[in-house]
């Protein structure tokens, strides 16, 4: 599916900053990026684009990806409530949410009807605090490079107030039932609510989605305009900032929601498609 491609070849001229998701964008099932993105992206930067990475992920668990595609940017993690520049350290920003709503999303996720079904996190100063390790969340510790932490009574580690909220379950229906609960419970000035996969449902400070994050790193930090900013992403966590960037691409793999809102297209994730649009619109 391509749109408007005249418009976007024009587009693209004037952009200086390429802003990439990881899981579903750059990094399929093996976990890593692919020789062929990862050699767009270089060539990208060879070009004086700026390149940098949105993820839902923790900080430390997406800074091996920082790292591999050489990025000199600060890294926009947790769908942007944490940024810091893995060079300086600085924390340019940690928005977290409240000791009250954690504890009523833990009272919610510990309901009878749902206590057996969820595999809940809460990350804490960039560190997971789990319940216990469910088969869910060894899967997602494996393959984020992270150890959980087990504490039983969640409310133990609420000693300081969460950057992320997430629950796991394996059951889309039921990610997607409590998705549109908690939307009625809570209106987007008080938290931010979405999914970063069918399975993962995840809470934020109202503030925070990786739209105003991207809009940070390009208008405040290097002075750009959005009209300079390419964006890549799969899923309905890369929303805002596919409509906020002047040229916002959606993954093959990506819902028909997100494709929809995108200006183009890219093939999946398991045929390179983040280097496929990187070359299309940026080589």
């Amino acid at each position: 599916m391509q749109k408007a491609s005249t418009d976007n070849q024009a587009a693209a001229k004037d952009i200086k900053l390429l802003v990439l998701d990881i899981d579903g964008t750059i990094a399929g099932h093996s976990n890593t990026i692919s020789k062929p993105v990862k050699q767009a992206i270089i060539a990208a930067q060879a070009r004086g684009i700026k390149v940098a990475i949105a993820t839902g992920r923790m900080y430390c668990s997406a800074l091996r990806f920082h790292q591999d595609i050489g990025s000199t940017l600060p890294l926009m993690a947790y769908q942007g409530a944490w940024i810091q520049d893995p060079i300086t350290q600085k924390i340019h920003r940690h928005w977290v949410v409240s000791r009250e709503i954690a504890h009523q999303l833990l009272d919610y996720f510990e309901q009878p009807e749902l206590r057996s079904l969820l595999s809940v996190h809460f990350y804490i100063n960039d560190q997971l605090y789990v319940r216990e390790l469910t088969r869910e969340t060894k899967i997602y510790a494996e393959r984020s490079g992270i150890i959980a932490i087990p504490v039983g009574d969640l409310r133990q580690a609420l000693t300081n107030e969460p950057t992320k909220i997430l629950a796991l379950c394996d059951d889309t229906d039921v990610i997607d039932k409590l998705l549109g609960n908690l939307r009625r419970q809570y209106t987007p000035a008080e938290l931010y609510l979405t999914t970063s996969v069918a399975t993962f449902f995840e809470a934020t400070n109202a503030s925070v989605n990786k739209g105003t994050a991207v809009r940070y790193l390009a208008e405040e930090l290097l002075g750009l305009q959005l009209a300079n900013v390419m964006a890549i992403g799969d899923n309905f966590n890369d929303v805002e900032m596919l409509q906020y960037a002047g040229l916002g691409v959606a993954m093959g793999n990506a819902p028909a929601a997100v494709q929809a809102i995108s200006k183009w297209v890219a093939p999946s994730v398991e045929e390179d498609g983040a280097a496929v649009a990187i070359e299309k619109f940026l080589l």
